[in-house]
Parts: structure tokens; C-alpha cells; sequence
């Protein structure tokens, strides 16, 4: 008898056929997200459970489900998992690491870019009509060229935007707490300062850091205060390193010149003042979201869940 397996939302249909060959696999909600009542009544006979960053796994789910011994989670964070609780049941846990490195540090630069020379702003106002012409100081940006670039989180994303930082001859500098040793600083032609001193110096700020208790609010009112007032904050890794609240007010007295943000502190609840600003592009956490990075994520995620079903030791334990 195969084992039984929980998606808990749709997936490929490419994924579905490999999972099919070696599982018996349900899928959650086709359509939306699916409540913890329902992920509750639907694990309790299941062996795997392939979900994604939004759904909240806890130990309620967990407790509920005697058979379950792995959770292959279809993203590189895992913090939807209590992992205390999984380990103390003996459950399995793995991620997709590495797979979404260039893509979300592609996005990166679309943010910094779209930000930089307002390009949302302007194309809503040439789609809109409102084009009469070429003027002097028609949706003024900010030029990058040979600008101070700091990077917070100096990991393989940090560094996939810092490599990205050359063609426009940046400055790079970044903070992380376990930094780069001397041959790696001089490949990536990166100097490691104080994050207050990366807040003060830097014209562009990109967050690529994991979500801690250290991190919580890291950039928070006073730290957004550190900044230059024509400073441009990304923020491309977990929501509630920003204090959006502070980032909102900021935006609006003028204290920093722009923000892009792909994420939320109260995901997918955004603070509603935000949306009244002209001076952020706001995305929906679409970081990892081309058709060859999610499908990647996805089949990653798949083989996790199977070799752990088969006793072997997935290739993403957490």
C-alpha cells in the first residue's frame, strides 16, 4: 500500500504525476487557503504533508496527525512549522534551499530599480493618459551608478545581489553575523560595517536576512531614522524585519526616499497606510515566482517527501 499524502494546495501537474508513482496524495483546497480545521480533519491518516509558506502548521496539526513522519515544505523558510513540536514527535522536516538564489536576487534589482527611477508611478500615469510630452523634470529618479549598496544578510541571496552590483560599479558594503572570510570580501569587493554605520552611509538598503528574534523589527523606527534621506530600503526576506508602521510614516514625512517591499509583517495583511504612499512599489511575495524556480521548488519539495516516506534521510533535513 503506498503512503498517504496531504498537498495542501495545488501544485504542477508535472509534480503531481511523479508523486503519483509513489504516493496516495489528497490535495487540501484547490482553490484558496486551507483552514486549520480542515488541515486538522485532513492529516489525521496521512504519512507526509507537502505544504507551503502560508499555511501555519503548529502543534495543534501536528498532534493531530499519530502517522505523519515527514513535512517537505514547498519553500526555502520554515518558520509556518513548529519545529520544536516536529522534532519532539520525531516528524521530519525539510526545505527547497539554494533553488530560488538568482531569482529573488533578480527581483532585488527590479525592486531597486522600479523604486530608483519610479517606473510603477510612471507607467500608471503614460497608461492613464496623462503623457503630454517630454519635460525637464518629468519622474525624477535616482541614478545608481557608483552609489553605496548595503547589504543586511550576506548569504547566498546577499550575494547573488551583490555579484548583480557590479554592473553598475556600486559600492558594496553589508553586515551579517557570521560575515565573509578576507578571499570572499575581495571576490565580492564587499566591506563588512556595524549595521548602524551600513544604516547611515548606504543610498540603497536590501534585507536578506532570516526571520529571529534578533531580527524582529530590525528595522525599526529608530533604525530607519539612522538612514539618509534620499535612501531607498528592499526588503525581499521575511515581513516583519520591517516595522511597517515606522516605514510608512517614514515614507510619508519624507524621512527616506522610497521602499519596495515583496513582503508583509502581517502577511497578507499589509499596514493600509502604505497604500496611499507614491514613493513604494508594494509586490505580492512573488520573490521566487518564475515558471522555472517554483517548478524546481515544487519537484525538490516532492523527492524531500518521498525519501523520507521510504526511510531514507531526504536531502533537505532541516
Amino acid at each position: 500500500m503506498k503512503p498517504k499524502v496531504l498537498i495542501t494546495h495545488n501544485m504542477f501537474s508535472e509534480v503531481l504525476e511523479y508523486l503519483k508513482e509513489h504516493v496516495e496524495y489528497e490535495i487540501g483546497k484547490p482553490d484558496g487557503d486551507i483552514s486549520k480545521h480542515e488541515l486538522i480533519k485532513k492529516i489525521k491518516d496521512k504519512d507526509g504533508l507537502l505544504p507551503l509558506l502560508v499555511d501555519t502548521i503548529d502543534k495543534d496539526v501536528l498532534f493531530a496527525a499519530p502517522s505523519l513522519k515527514i513535512i517537505a515544505n514547498c519553500a526555502v523558510g520554515y518558520n509556518n512549522i513548529d519545529i520544536i513540536s516536529a522534532r519532539e514527535k520525531g516528524i521530519m522536516v525539510t526545505n527547497t534551499p539554494g533553488v530560488l538564489t538568482e531569482t529573488t536576487a533578480e527581483l532585488t534589482w527590479a525592486l531597486i530599480l522600479a523604486v530608483a527611477r519610479r517606473i510603477p508611478q510612471a507607467h500608471i500615469f503614460t497608461r492613464d493618459g496623462l503623457y503630454k510630452g517630454w519635460a525637464l523634470d518629468l519622474f525624477l529618479g535616482k541614478e545608481l551608478q557608483k552609489k553605496r549598496l548595503g547589504i543586511v544578510g550576506m548569504g547566498r541571496i546577499g550575494q547573488a545581489v551583490a555579484r548583480k552590483a557590479r554592473a553598475f560599479s556600486m559600492d558594496i558594503v553589508y553586515n551579517d553575523p557570521h560575515g565573509l572570510d578576507p578571499e570572499e570580501e575581495a571576490k565580492f569587493q564587499a566591506t563588512q560595517l556595524p549595521l548602524e554605520k551600513l544604516l547611515r552611509t548606504s543610498d540603497v538598503i536590501t534585507l536578506h536576512t532570516t526571520l529571529t528574534s534578533k531580527t524582529f523589527h530590525l528595522i525599526s523606527e529608530k533604525n530607519i531614522h539612522l538612514m539618509k534621506k534620499t535612501a531607498i530600503l528592499i526588503n525581499v526576506s521575511r515581513g516583519p524585519v520591517v516595522e511597517e508602521r515606522a516605514l510608512a510614516d517614514a515614507l510619508e514625512k519624507g524621512t527616506i526616499w522610497g521602499a519596495g517591499l515583496d513582503v508583509y509583517e502581517d502577511e497578507p495583511a499589509i499596514y493600509p497606510k502604505l497604500f496611499g504612499l507614491d514613493n513604494i512599489v508594494l509586490l505580492p511575495h512573488i520573490g521566487s515566482a518564475t515558471q522555472e524556480t517554483r517548478l524546481k521548488m515544487a519537484f525538490m519539495a516532492a523527492t524531500n517527501l518521498i525519501q523520507g516516506l521510504k526511510g531514507e534521510t531526504p536531502n533537505n533535513l532541516v
